[in-house]
């Protein structure tokens, strides 16, 4: 289980139930609730990073995407 505020422990995807490689990181925040130096990481399959990311963008959180290997995605 990944917790509040930590990096994750385990490279696999955050979507509910999926056990994939995580082949994206997602970096987000609440605004209500987080400061603009809180980040929280979410991590992704291929299959998974749009659903994950429209999730976020719908209650709109600030939100970045990157590869695991650190690049920006755009």
């Amino acid at each position: 289980m990944i917790g509040i505020g930590l990096e994750p422990s385990a490279e696999e995807c955050s979507r509910a139930s999926c056990r994939a490689d995580a082949a994206w990181r997602i970096e987000w925040r609440n605004p209500k609730i987080h400061t603009e130096d809180r980040r929280k990481i979410w991590l992704a399959c291929d299959e998974h990073v749009d659903y994950l990311r429209e999730f976020l963008a719908a209650r709109d959180f600030p939100l970045e995407v990157l590869p695991m290997n650190g690049a920006v995605s755009t």
